[in-house]
C-alpha cells in the first residue's frame, strides 16, 4: 500500500499518487546498505560470501529504484538469498550474531532497524515476501481500466488468484510466528520495530485469510447457484476472522506508524462483516412460519443497517489515517450489501411493524458459529545452498588473523 511517486525533471516537486487500497499491506520493509564482508571475512569462503553480499545488494538496488514494485524480480531473488542466508542462523556455524543487518521503511526510507542477528535478518526477508504477496493481491484487485459507466470491473480469474496470493502470504505470516520469533532473544525481539510483535504478525495473518474469505463471499452472491446457507456461512466466517484478529492486537503496542491505520482497518472490516452476517442470517430466520421468525429477522435487519452506517465511518477513519489512502469503490458482497440492507431493513420493518410493537425488549439473535474453511498455505523455507559444506571450504591461511585485524581497524574508525 505504499505511496508511489515519480520525478518529472531535476528540481521539480514530486508528483504523488494516493494509492487504493483492496487487500490491507502494511508497511513494507526493504533492506538497506550492510557490511557483511568485515564480519565474515575469514570465516567463511570468499565465494560464499560474495554471493551473499552480491545478493543482498541486488535485492537493495531493485527494491529502491522500483518502489518493491519489480514483484517477480524480487521474490526470486529473495528466495535465492535465503538458500543462502540459512547457514548464518546454524549453532555450529558460530556465525548468529556476527552481521548488524540494517532494514528501513519503504515509504520513508528513514526508520532504520539496525539488529545483529541472523534470525531477525531471515524474519525480515520472510516478512518482505509476505508483503509483497500482499501488494500483488491488491494489484489483482484493482484493475487498469473500467467499463464505460464508471463500474470496477474484477474479472473471477483474478479474484481466485488473489485468494491464492492471500492463502501464501498468510503462510508466510504464520511461518515467522511459530518458526522464527521463538528463536530470538527477549533482548532482540524487545529491539524490533513494533510491526514484527507476535501479536501483529498473527493479526496480519489471520485477516488476510478473512479478505480471501470476502473475495469468496463476493463470488457467491455473483453466483445463481450459491444459497442462501453458503452466503451466511462465508459471513460469519468472515466476521469471525476480523474478530481473531483484532484479539490479536488488543496486547499489542498499535501508537505506531501504521498501527493506528491497521486497527481502523480491523474496525471496517469487522463492522462491515458482522453487516452482511445478520442480514443474511435475516434473510434465513424470516422464511420461518412463526411470528418471533419474522421479528428476529427484522431485529437482524435494522442491527445490519446500523452496523453499515458505522462501517461507512470506520472505512473513512481509516482513509484519512496517515499513511492516506483512497477507499476503493464498491466491489463483491458490500456493492450488493450496501443497496439491499437498508431496502431490506425499510420493507421488513414497515411490513411487520405490528409484531415489533408487541415485543417489549427487542434484540438481534445470536450469530450461528461455524468452522473455518480457509488455512494459511504451509511455507517451508528452501534447502540450505550447497556452498555452506564445510566438507569442501577452502579458506586462504591467515584469514582468521586477518579478519581480526580488519575487525580492530573497524572499531577505530568508527
Amino acid at each position: 500500500m505504499g505511496c508511489t511517486s515519480s520525478v518529472y525533471a531535476l528540481g521539480r516537486k514530486k508528483k504523488v499518487t494516493i494509492p487504493e487500497a483492496v487487500v490491507f499491506v502494511p508497511s513494507v520493509k526493504i533492506p538497506a546498505q550492510s557490511d557483511l564482508q568485515r564480519p565474515l571475512k575469514g570465516l567463511i569462503p570468499r565465494e560464499l560470501l560474495d554471493r551473499l553480499v552480491c545478493l543482498r545488494n541486488q535485492i537493495v538496488l531493485v527494491a529502491e529504484d522500483t518502489d518493491a514494485s519489480a514483484i517477480i524480480e524480487l521474490r526470486r531473488a529473495l528466495e535465492e538469498y535465503l538458500s543462502l542466508l540459512l547457514g548464518l542462523p546454524k549453532k555450529e556455524h558460530g556465525l548468529e550474531d556476527l552481521v548488524e543487518f540494517k532494514w528501513k521503511n519503504l515509504e520513508d526510507g528513514r526508520q532504520e532497524t539496525c539488529v545483529a542477528n541472523s534470525w531477525f535478518e531471515l524474519l525480515s526477508v520472510v516478512h518482505m515476501m509476505a508483503m509483497l504477496t500482499l501488494s500483488e493481491a491488491n494489484t489483482l484487485m484493482i484493475p487498469k481500466d473500467y467499463s464505460g459507466s464508471g463500474v470496477r470491473v474484477v474479472s473471477t480469474d483474478c479474484k481466485r488468484n488473489a485468494v491464492d496470493l492471500l492463502l501464501k502470504a498468510s503462510g508466510y505470516l504464520e511461518f515467522c510466528v511459530k518458526n522464527v520469533l521463538v528463536h530470538m532473544p527477549p533482548d532482540i525481539k524487545n529491539r524490533l520495530p513494533k510491526d514484527f510483535q507476535d501479536g501483529v504478525l498473527e493479526a496480519i495473518s489471520i485477516q488476510a485469510l478473512g479478505q480471501g474469505t470476502e473475495i469468496q463471499l463476493g463470488l457467491a452472491v455473483e453466483s445463481q447457484k450459491a444459497t442462501l446457507s453458503v452466503k451466511r456461512r462465508l459471513a460469519c466466517e468472515l466476521l469471525i476472522y476480523f474478530s481473531q484478529a483484532y484479539q490479536c492486537l488488543s496486547g499489542c503496542d498499535m501508537n505506531h506508524g501504521y498501527g493506528k491505520k491497521h486497527m481502523w482497518f480491523i474496525k471496517w472490516k469487522f463492522l462491515e462483516s458482522k453487516a452482511a452476517a445478520y442480514y443474511y442470517h435475516g434473510l434465513i430466520l424470516d422464511k420461518g412460519n412463526e411470528p418471533s421468525c419474522h421479528v428476529s429477522a427484522v431485529c437482524c435487519f435494522l442491527a445490519a443497517e446500523e452496523l453499515l452506517a458505522e462501517s461507512k465511518r470506520a472505512c473513512l477513519s481509516f482513509c484519512l489515517a496517515a499513511p492516506i489512502t483512497r477507499s476503493p469503490p464498491l466491489w463483491g458482497a458490500m456493492k450488493h450489501l450496501h443497496q439491499k440492507i437498508p431496502e431490506v431493513a425499510s420493507r421488513k420493518s414497515q411490513m411487520y411493524g405490528y409484531l415489533l410493537e408487541e415485543e417489549k425488549a427487542l434484540q438481534a439473535p445470536e450469530l450461528p458459529d461455524f468452522q473455518l474453511s480457509l488455512r494459511p498455505d504451509d511455507y517451508e523455507l528452501p534447502e540450505m545452498d550447497q556452498a555452506w559444506n564445510r566438507e569442501k571450504w577452502e579458506i586462504e591461511s591467515h584469514s582468521l588473523k586477518e579478519h581480526l585485524k580488519d575487525y580492530e581497524n573497524g572499531i577505530e574508525t568508527e
